[in-house]
């Protein structure tokens, strides 16, 4: 991955979070059951703080605490998260300007304990892509869930 494929990222998650900020507040916050009763605001702050972990901690040692604690979580409005992907991608932009394909051994710096896992910033920086598109497509599908018509959330769906 390259700062160019990882813009169309941006470009996409905007497309997302655009769809999201038009929604009805309640809408937003709205816990489904068939989604481990997470609501679309929780799900974009789990993607968001999958960055922070796996790059600002893991990868960059940035922060000992990467996540939005969930006390917190519920005050966070569709400006506040997108402020979240912003910081996630200073991450992103440092991590791209390093060797992507250095294994790093180390434990979890946010887990007490911890044991040693090897992994390549390019793992974990795949792994934060995947898995926002992973919950991507369960957003767009809550959405569709509630009667709305979400945006295309695939690559193939944006102009280069």
């Amino acid at each position: 991955m390259n700062s160019h494929d990882y813009h169309w990222v941006k470009q996409i998650r905007g497309n997302l979070l655009n769809f999201c900020s038009e929604l009805e507040p309640q809408d937003f916050t709205r816990q489904l059951d068939n989604f481990a009763s997470q609501s679309i605001q929780e799900i974009l702050l789990h993607i968001a703080d999958c960055y922070h972990g796996w790059l600002g901690s893991f990868v960059l040692l940035k922060t000992q605490e990467p996540f939005i604690p969930k006390e917190n979580r519920h005050s966070f409005g569709i400006e506040e998260i997108k402020q979240h992907f912003e910081h996630g991608d200073t991450f992103v932009d440092e991590v791209l300007k390093g060797p992507l394909d250095e294994p790093l051994k180390r434990p979890i710096p946010w887990r007490a304990g911890s044991e040693l896992i090897t992994r390549t910033p390019g793992q974990l920086l795949m792994h934060a892509v995947t898995h926002e598109f992973h919950h991507k497509g369960q957003i767009a599908t809550i959405a569709r869930q509630m009667g709305y018509g979400p945006p295309n959330t695939d690559v193939l769906g944006i102009e280069d």
